[in-house]
């Protein structure tokens, strides 16, 4: 397989990324397992650095280099490899888009549980490689807990297999969880196992809209939630901001999406509006409706395809605590002084634990609340990670925060896996 330079064009921007980085010099785009092996066994005996992407959307998302020897794209590499109707299990390529496999699952009634952002756009590749999830990942869990069996090939070009291809498979140590959430920095991924669920028959979105004074009357209200037979597949909090953005209410509003049959679905929406505590106002959107809101959810965040007009900075963090502490997130911004021109759109799972926030205004006051919702989440014992910036701001703060005690276990794995730091250098925690 030819590498080549890459070109110099507006064409190529998303190749050569000067705002984003993690870009190469030459550019090899892969069509076959073998060619991926190739290019990495060459570069490692050339101790030539290779920065890997497949749909381009994570660019901002770690990372200080923009300088890597090769930029490996999966892009070309896409399509489904094996789909087993009965057993309920799907193979696919990491350049195949979300949107690409939902569709092709759709077909038989199925779908990988997985709902990221900007599914158009984003690769199930990346996305098993950053551990991924949305707002329904109370019910349906991480791209970690989807996925059964991988094929993964090293920096010194062998191939390994990990997991299995059907769901119970429970022999030995979970091999998969070494490279989800990875960041492309032990291994490419080459093929990905997942298991599957039936599409679900019926579907809501019962939006509640809580005034401020009764948010401790939410916290009550959610115990009781999970308490009961109800069965949410969300319970994502938004603030009044992106509340005004999304339902023309600046008011903070809870996300309850319910997926089962229509008769369960139906019952689910009895109890909230038969238990909602006085005060907040219930609005219930059909299948479509619902449909629609989500899709219009997951276009909230920038990303490295989507930002790139020069003005104003944005920035997307993740944050993970404890369930309830995402209310103590959402009131950082109450705390802020001198952020007029700081935009904050945020939304966290009660069920989860993982806040989102998106921060658009000037430079020093996107670096400003960085650090004050970190330190709040670390007051919390819980952390927060820059998921989307600008390189030249990510070689000013520490996207990742503060390493963790059993870090020497990472630096150990990957001295083994990639002692020459060939895949993806720097792009993980603590400079991996």
């Amino acid at each position: 397989m030819e590498i080549r330079d890459i070109p110099q064009s507006t064409a190529s921007l998303v190749l050569k990324d000067e705002k984003f980085g993690n870009s190469g010099a030459e550019l090899a785009e892969p069509t076959s397992e073998e060619e991926i092996a190739n290019v990495l066994r060459k570069a490692n005996e050339e101790g030539k650095k290779v920065a890997v992407v497949s749909g381009g959307t994570k660019r901002g998302y770690g990372g200080l280099k923009d300088d890597y020897d090769i930029l490996l794209s999966l892009s070309q590499y896409k399509g489904i490899v094996e789909h087993t109707a009965g057993d309920m299990t799907v193979t696919v390529r990491p350049g195949t888009t979300i949107k690409e496999l939902q569709q092709f699952l759709n077909d038989f009634g199925q779908m990988v549980s997985l709902d990221p952002a900007w599914p158009e756009q984003a690769t199930i590749g990346g996305i098993i490689a950053a551990n991924e999830s949305g707002p329904k990942r109370m019910k349906y869990g991480s791209a970690r807990d989807q996925v059964i069996g991988l094929r993964v090939a090293y920096p010194d070009g062998t191939i390994i297999r990990t997991g299995g291809k059907v769901v119970k498979n429970v022999a030995g140590y979970d091999m998969n969880k070494l490279f989800i959430g990875a960041m492309g920095t032990l291994g490419v991924i080459t093929e990905i196992t997942m298991k599957l669920r039936p599409v679900p028959k019926a579907e809501s979105l019962v939006k509640l809209f809580v005034p401020k004074e009764q948010l401790q009357d939410l916290k009550e209200f959610i115990v009781n939630i999970q308490d009961s037979m109800v069965e949410p597949a969300s319970l994502e909090m938004i603030n009044p901001a992106l509340s005004k953005k999304l339902l023309n209410r600046e008011v903070y509003t809870l996300l309850v999406a319910f997926e089962d049959v229509e008769n369960s679905v139906w019952y689910q929406e009895q109890w909230m509006e038969e238990h909602v505590p006085a005060g907040m106002s219930v609005d219930i959107s059909n299948r479509d409706k619902a449909k629609e809101f989500w899709h219009a959810f997951a276009t909230l965040a920038p990303n490295s395809l989507t930002d790139q007009e020069s003005g104003s900075t944005k920035a997307v963090l993740k944050i993970g605590t404890k369930n309830m502490d995402v209310l103590a997130m959402m009131a950082v911004e109450e705390t802020m002084t001198d952020i007029d021109q700081l935009d904050i759109e945020i939304h966290g799972g009660l069920g989860h634990g993982i806040t989102t926030v998106i921060l658009t205004g000037e430079e020093p006051q996107v670096k400003q609340a960085i650090h004050q919702f970190r330190a709040e989440a670390e007051s919390k014992k819980g952390y927060a990670v820059v998921k989307h910036l600008p390189v030249k701001l990510r070689k000013e703060i520490d996207v990742w925060g503060k390493k963790p005690s059993y870090f020497f276990l990472f630096e150990g794995i990957k001295k083994k896996n990639d002692p020459n730091n060939t895949l993806n250098y720097q792009r993980f925690l603590g400079g991996i």
